[in-house]
C-alpha cells in the first residue's frame, strides 16, 4: 500500500525549484500505549483544567495563554496576538549551502521525513539526488510549517531523499557540561579493546536484524490477557556477572557468541591473538624462571 503524503512543498535552491511531497518516515502504530479508566465501571476518564485558586473546573472557552516573566507573574494574550507570533507557511524548503555529510553531528537530528517527488519534479529529483551522492554533500535548508521555522537537513537514501529535521544550536547542550574523569589507557588494554571491536564489527547496518524485545515479551502478555489467560511478563535475559578488572573483562569478551546484527564471526587471527595476550611467550616464562632460580641460590 502507498503511503499518503502529508503535505505538498518544493526544494528550492538557485533558480531551481523541485515539486515534492512530504511522508512520514517513522512509524507510530506499534507503540504500546494505555488509556486511564474508571476502576469501578471501567469507562474511560476525559481531562479537566482545574483553577489552582478557586478550585475549580474551567472550561475551554474560559482559557487563555499567558508568559511568565517572573515567579506567578503572567501577561495573557489573546488568539489573535499568538497568531501575530507564526512564521508564515511557505511550503518552500529554501536550500541555503552544502556542507560534507561528516560535518553535521548525529547530535543534531531530529524527526526524519520522506520526501517524493510530485508532478513534473521527477528529474530534478533524481539530479539532486545524484549529485549529493557523488559528492557526499548534504543540503541545509529553512522551512517553514505549523507556525514554526525549522532548519532541516536534505540527505540522499537509497533512491530518494530525507529530509531530517535539525536542532538548532542552542536546542543542544555542549558535551563540556558532562563531567569526565582523566584514566590512563594502556598499550595492551588499547590492543585488546581492537581485537573486541574488530570481532564485533559488520560491514552494514542492518536494522531488520533488531527488535525491541521488551515490547515483544510485554505484547505476548497482553495477548494473553486479552485472551483470558494469566497475566505473565517472561523475564528478561540476566546478564553475566560483573568483571572489574578491565583487561579481563576484555579476555572473557573475545570469543563469545555474536550478538544480533553482526554478520562475522571470531577469526583465527582474533583467537590467536586473544590466546597470545591470556599467556606469556614460553621464552618470556623460561628467563623469568632462570632469574627466579638464581635468586634463590
Amino acid at each position: 500500500m502507498s503511503a499518503r503524503a502529508l503535505g505538498n512543498a518544493s526544494i528550492s535552491f538557485g533558480l531551481v525549484s523541485i515539486p515534492v511531497k512530504l511522508y512520514t518516515a517513522s512509524d507510530s502504530s506499534s507503540a504500546i500505549s494505555f488509556n486511564l479508566l474508571h476502576r469501578k465501571c471501567g469507562s474511560r476518564l476525559k481531562q479537566q483544567y482545574i483553577c489552582s485558586k478557586e478550585e475549580t473546573i474551567v472550561a475551554r472557552d474560559e482559557m487563555v495563554k499567558g508568559y511568565e516573566f517572573e515567579k506567578d507573574q503572567y501577561v495573557l494574550f489573546t488568539n489573535e496576538e499568538l497568531k501575530a507570533f507564526e512564521e508564515q507557511a511557505t511550503q518552500t524548503i529554501d536550500v541555503t549551502e552544502f556542507v560534507p555529510i561528516d560535518k553535521v553531528d548525529p547530535v543534531y537530528y531530529d524527526r526524519p521525513y520522506y520526501l517524493g517527488p510530485d508532478k513534473g519534479g521527477a528529474k530534478p529529483y533524481r539530479l539532486l539526488t545524484e549529485v549529493m551522492k557523488e559528492t557526499g554533500r548534504v543540503a541545509l535548508a529553512k522551512y517553514a510549517a505549523r507556525g514554526k521555522q525549522y532548519l532541516v537537513m536534505l540527505r540522499p537514501s537509497g533512491e530518494g531523499l530525507v529530509m531530517q529535521q535539525l536542532l538548532y544550536a542552542d536546542e543542544v547542550r555542549p558535551f563540556s557540561e558532562v563531567p569526565l574523569d582523566t584514566a590512563e589507557v594502556k598499550d595492551g588494554e588499547l590492543k585488546l579493546a581492537r581485537l573486541l571491536v574488530e570481532e564485533s564489527s559488520s560491514d552494514s547496518f542492518r536494522p531488520e536484524a533488531y527488535e525491541d524485545e521488551v515490547r515483544k515479551r510485554v505484547q505476548e502478555a497482553l495477548d494473553r490477557k486479552v485472551k483470558g489467560g494469566e497475566f505473565a511478563v517472561s523475564a528478561a535475559p540476566k546478564k553475566g556477572g560483573e568483571i572489574v578488572d578491565l583487561m579481563e573483562a576484555l579476555r572473557a569478551s573475545l570469543g563469545k557468541p555474536r550478538r544480533a546484527g553482526s554478520s562475522k564471526s571470531p577469526s583465527s587471527a582474533t583467537r590467536s591473538a586473544a590466546a597470545a595476550e591470556r599467556k606469556p611467550p614460553r621464552s618470556a616464562l623460561s628467563a623469568a624462571e632462570k632469574r627466579t632460580a638464581s635468586s634463590r641460590k
